[in-house]
């Protein structure tokens, strides 16, 4: 506990870090102000008429409750993202996107114009069929329907693009991860409501379940424990540095090599972090949006709407997971380059041992990638369909979302994210205060042959 403090007492010594700090605060009470902002003209009174099936629930959680107020923040940054996984398939897919990707600097500016653009065409989309399935007509007091559709829509991607440049600014000026914290800090507001409904669900039966509801929490808390272990594992494949010694002066071009100091590459189980639940929380929302494109009694409709009328169904659960697992597979591979890490390490003169450089190296890595990604992504799988075996086992429908899928490894990855970012300014202020204040020695380990 005192290491604790002292380190929080650290951080708020550091002022670049403090400024940061305070503004990510600031940053995210605008967002959670914003979500409490209701579209002019729709009765808040009138809005529970409205029906919401799974995919609105969860997207309900991750906007902190945004979406069922009808807010203006109530498609959030989910717009933003949609744009992005089409943008990084079309990097792997056409020619002209792979051109932009490696043009440097101005290449990804050019990107994230495409992407802001295509954000703003998808928001416009999303609007639509937001008004119409989620605010009744009844709801709106005071303007004519068809007005308030046409100027919500706007607010409505004016909203998302506010989110978004927020987004932006936390991870510019605050403390990083900007679009994963927004999403997070939605997910951290609905959980003190989730525990509420539980304990007065456990509390006030006519046998109050006190055990179940303390079994609950431990089964929780291992839960939490896994995700943690799997954010943090890592696969480490050992490198050599030769080191160089001349050999005599009989002849000084030709050298010795013995070895050197032993390093390795840290390759994290989950590579892609939380990336891949997003992504794949993301396209949850397309079968519904194309069945309801078809007329009623259609059978694919049916099926749909059956699949998706809850978060906690199996079918729901069984696509999300099938998506994650894909979606890690595909963002390690977009993410982590072999031959990059294999030009690297000849740069540096390093190698691993019993391993030829060049391209033996780059298979070598490409296969441990493949191995380490494949229990990372179906841990990741499991883990996407434990609320629903929560809530089949009888828990809480708030407090299930929270026994796993997307708000727990969310919460789990923005959190350690957050705190490595943390880290790195701790540490490079020992380093700066080191520079300044420390004193030159010369080194031991530096050997003069004549």
């Amino acid at each position: 506990m005192k290491k604790f403090i002292t380190t929080v007492k650290t951080i708020f010594t550091i002022e670049e870090l403090r400024q940061r700090i305070f503004l990510t605060i600031g940053f995210l009470l605008i967002f959670r102000l914003g979500t409490f902002v209701v579209l002019p003209g729709v009765d808040r009174d009138l809005l529970g008429s409205a029906d919401k099936n799974g995919l609105a629930e969860m997207l309900d959680i991750f906007l902190g409750g945004a979406f069922s107020r009808a807010s203006i923040f109530a498609l959030g940054i989910m717009p933003y993202i949609s744009a992005s996984i089409v943008i990084q398939l079309l990097t792997v897919a056409v020619p002209y996107f792979q051109r932009l990707q490696k043009d440097g600097e101005s290449g990804r500016k050019k990107i994230s114009q495409i992407t802001r653009v295509l954000t703003i065409i998808i928001t416009f989309a999303q609007a639509s069929g937001y008004l119409a399935t989620t605010v009744p007509q009844n709801a709106v007091v005071g303007v004519p329907y068809g007005y308030f559709v046409i100027t919500s829509m706007i607010v409505l991607t004016t909203g998302t693009m506010f989110c978004m440049w927020l987004g932006e600014k936390i991870t510019e000026k605050g403390i990083g991860n900007g679009v994963s914290m927004l999403i997070m800090i939605g997910i951290i507001a609905q959980l003190p409501g989730a525990i509420q409904s539980e304990i007065v669900k456990r509390f006030t039966t006519e046998n109050e379940q006190i055990l179940l509801f303390f079994i609950e929490i431990l089964a929780l808390f291992f839960v939490v424990m896994g995700v943690v272990l799997l954010t943090q594992a890592v696969r480490r494949i050992p490198l050599q540095y030769p080191n160089q010694v001349a050999s005599g002066s009989s002849n000084r071009k030709k050298k010795n090599f013995i070895a050197g100091p032993r390093s390795f590459i840290p390759l994290k189980v989950n590579a892609a972090n939380v990336m891949p639940i997003i992504f794949a929380q993301s396209l949850m929302f397309v079968p519904p949006l194309l069945a309801g494109l078809l007329p009623e009694g259609n059978g694919f409709r049916s099926f749909i709407d059956d699949a998706f009328a809850s978060q906690f169904g199996w079918v729901y659960s069984g696509i999300l997971a099938f998506l994650i697992i894909v979606f890690t597979f595909f963002y390690t591979a977009i993410t982590v380059n072999p031959s990059q890490m294999t030009d690297d390490l000849k740069k540096s003169g390093a190698f691993i041992p019993g391993i030829k450089p060049g391209p033996d190296t780059v298979d070598f890595i490409a296969k441990i990638i493949d191995l380490v990604t494949l229990p990372g992504a179906l841990f990741l799988g499991v883990v996407a369909v434990l609320p629903a075996l929560a809530y089949t086992l009888g828990v809480g429908e708030q407090f299930a979302t929270f026994y796993g899928g997307t708000s727990l490894i969310i919460m789990v990855g923005v959190v350690f994210d957050t705190l490595q970012q943390i880290e790195s300014y701790l540490l490079m202020n020992k380093y700066d205060s080191m520079m300044k204040g420390g004193v030159d020695k010369p080194s031991e380990n530096i050997v003069v042959a004549d």
